[in-house]
C-alpha cells in the first residue's frame, strides 16, 4: 500500500513539473508578461536589478483563483 502511494506521489509531482515548464513556455511568447506598470528595473553600468511586482501580484492572483477552484469542498 505505501508503494503504491509514493508511486502515484512521483507521477503528480513529474506531471506538475511539466505543466510548470509548459507555463514558463507559453509566458515567454506574452510579449507584455514580465514588462508591465509597476514592474521595477534598475540599471547600472555593468548590472542590472528586476523586480517584478505587478506581476508577482498577477501571477499570485491568478494561482490563488485556479487552485480554489480546484480545491473546493
Amino acid at each position: 500500500m505505501a508503494i503504491e502511494s509514493l508511486g502515484r506521489l512521483l507521477i503528480i509531482i513529474g506531471v506538475s513539473i511539466v505543466l510548470v515548464g509548459a507555463f514558463f513556455l507559453f509566458l515567454a511568447k506574452v510579449p507584455w508578461f514580465g514588462r508591465l506598470p509597476g514592474d521595477i528595473t534598475f540599471q547600472r553600468a555593468g548590472w542590472t536589478v528586476y523586480l517584478p511586482i505587478t506581476t508577482m501580484i498577477l501571477v499570485s492572483l491568478v494561482l490563488t483563483i485556479i487552485l480554489n477552484f480546484i480545491f473546493r469542498r
